[in-house]
């Protein structure tokens, strides 16, 4: 582990000591995940992290909703109404505070470098092939994370009031409360995950590593 990557280290378990973290993620792909139409999100890091690279720092997370710089073009035409749909909602950059709804625990950490494997859970997700190749060439020596996600809807949003901190290209924010007691069910019974999971594995080629 270099300096940077160690200081970076630090900077996270010190942010998440200070509360659960959250994982900043696409407005659109959040409510794809909390109505149950995918289980996967694929990272490789934000550019305002000190790496650029994207670690997994805790299974357990909240998921917020990033409405700036998504791109219509790079979701499937079936799945562009999403956007529209949280766009609609979104107070916009002056809101003073975002709502969070849902959080998901990461049931598996899946490395790809193959552009092939993805072409494999194209039919998985909202993303288009352009997508998945953008995020995969992205830093080229390092492998695309595909995380497997058990997300659960909270009984109540919660409501963080916005901060500098949350803004910019970056995987992980340190945020609010903690998670017990916040009346979450999860948005697929346990058979169903189970079976999205072992589908997504075979077609990875990890099925036999879990």
């Amino acid at each position: 582990m270099t300096n940077g990557e160690a200081a970076e280290a630090r900077t996270a378990e010190a942010a998440l000591m200070e509360g659960p973290a959250a994982l900043k993620e696409w407005a659109a792909t959040v409510r794809a995940l909390e109505q149950g139409r995918q289980i996967v999100v694929l990272r490789k890091g934000g550019i305002a992290e000190e790496t650029r690279r994207f670690r997994l720092e805790t299974p357990d997370f909240y998921l917020m909703p990033a409405y700036e710089h998504q791109r219509r073009e790079l979701l499937k035409p079936e799945a562009q109404s999403l956007l529209d749909e949280v766009l609609g909602e979104w107070e916009g950059p002056q809101a003073g505070a975002i709502a969070i709804s849902s959080r998901a625990h990461a049931a598996e950490d899946i490395l790809v470098t193959d552009p092939e494997a993805l072409l494999r859970i194209r039919d998985l997700h909202i993303w288009t092939d352009a997508f998945a190749e953008e995020r995969l060439k992205w830093k080229k020596r390092e492998p695309l994370h595909v995380l497997l996600l058990r997300v659960y809807r909270l009984a109540e949003p919660i409501r963080l009031p916005m901060e500098p901190a949350f803004t910019g290209c970056k995987s992980w924010i340190a945020a609010g409360p903690p998670m017990a007691g916040d009346g979450a069910v999860p948005v697929l019974d346990d058979a169903e995950f189970a079976r999205r999971s072992d589908e997504i594995r075979r077609r990875l080629g990890t099925a036999g590593e879990h």
